[in-house]
C-alpha cells in the first residue's frame, strides 16, 4: 500500500482559480480516485453528472452545491454524497477558497461524466 505525500503530488491543470492534485489513482495500482482542490471565490465545477458515485469532503471553506434542483451550503467538516446520474454543480462562496477532496470509487471517473452547461475542465477539453 503506497503512502502519498501530498506536496510531491501531481498537479492536474483544471479551471481558472480551481486547482486539483491527484493524490491516489490507476497510476498507484488501485481502481478508485482521490483528489485534493483548492477552489478559489467564485470558482467551481458547472452543472454535470457522473455514470459513478462523487464524495466531496468539505475540508475548509464553504461550497454552493446544486444537487438537481436542490442548493445548499456546505461549509468544513461535511461530505456531500452524489449519487450516480444526479446532475450537480458547485461554487466555491465567501471569503477564502474551498479546500476539499473529491473520491470516486472508479479510476477514470471523468470518463463517465456529461457536462450539462459550460464545457470539460481544461486537462479534458
Amino acid at each position: 500500500m503506497p503512502i502519498i505525500e501530498h506536496r510531491t503530488a501531481p498537479e492536474i491543470p483544471w479551471r481558472p482559480a480551481y486547482r486539483m492534485w491527484e493524490l491516489a489513482g490507476a497510476k498507484d495500482g488501485i481502481s478508485s480516485s482521490l483528489s485534493l482542490s483548492v477552489v478559489g471565490a467564485g470558482a467551481g465545477a458547472p452543472l454535470h453528472a457522473h455514470r459513478d458515485d462523487e464524495l466531496i469532503v468539505v475540508l475548509d471553506g464553504i461550497l454552493e452545491v446544486r444537487l438537481g434542483q436542490e442548493v445548499y451550503r456546505v461549509g468544513a467538516d461535511h461530505t456531500v454524497a452524489i449519487p450516480p446520474d444526479v446532475p450537480h454543480s458547485f461554487t466555491s462562496v465567501g471569503e477564502k477558497a474551498a479546500r476539499v477532496l473529491i473520491f470516486f470509487p472508479v479510476a477514470y471517473p471523468f470518463e463517465g461524466t456529461t457536462y450539462l452547461e459550460g464545457s470539460p475542465p481544461q486537462s479534458l477539453g
